[in-house]
């Protein structure tokens, strides 16, 4: 489980196509805490890892199946060398619960549609898959690439984030760009409230 914090932003050092496909992320984290089998979340997908090491900087490799794959952003951008990803270490008991409880398994992919700066903050709009829209509600939470994130306005599949300079600034959200690819994960709650109105 994870909280939607951003703790690191990673960057791809290389991908390598093994029947699945296989990534090596660089990270600030100290790869001494970190355990073969740990789960580390990738722009919000959760990921194990698999190998680590500490030339000629910090890394650890994940494994990333074909249906990952098919179902993120890894299918449409695709993690290209250099390319920025946002990293959560999972959950410990006991650590703050600063965002909201997200799982790393990514619903689906949001596109960016508009990039917009209001004063300091940037307003985002993206268009939610038709099967998901329903779950997006105003001033609900989201996890977008692995960040969690207040809902402004709905219309439609058509939904808003406004992003803070902080945001921007501890995650890849600084980067944004219209026609991007966005791992979106809806809230729990949202969906079991849905699934209740549905057999109600």
């Amino acid at each position: 489980m994870f909280t939607g914090i951003i703790t690191d932003i990673g960057r791809v050092l290389e991908v390598e196509r093994r029947g699945d496909l296989r990534a090596r992320i660089a990270t600030g984290h100290d790869v001494d805490t970190i355990e073969i089998g740990a789960s580390i979340a990738c722009d919000g997908i959760c990921l194990t890892v698999i190998a680590l090491g500490k030339t000629p900087e910090p890394w650890f490799d994940v494994e990333i199946s074909a249906e990952t794959v098919s179902k993120t952003s890894v299918g449409g951008n695709g993690w290209p060398e250099g390319h920025r990803i946002n990293l959560e270490r999972s959950l410990k008991v006991g650590d703050e619960l600063g965002g909201h409880i997200v799982s790393g398994h990514v619903d689906g992919v949001a596109e960016v549609v508009s990039v917009e700066d209001e004063g300091d903050s940037t307003r985002v709009m993206l268009r939610a898959p038709d099967g998901l829209a329903r779950f997006i509600a105003p001033k609900g939470s989201v996890a977008l690439n692995g960040t969690s994130l207040t809902v402004n306005e709905v219309d439609g599949a058509t939904f808003g984030i406004n992003f803070i300079p902080h945001t921007k600034e501890v995650t890849t959200w600084g980067g944004v760009a219209v026609g991007d690819w966005v791992n979106l994960e809806i809230d729990t709650l949202a969906r079991y409230v849905a699934r209740l109105q549905d057999h109600g």
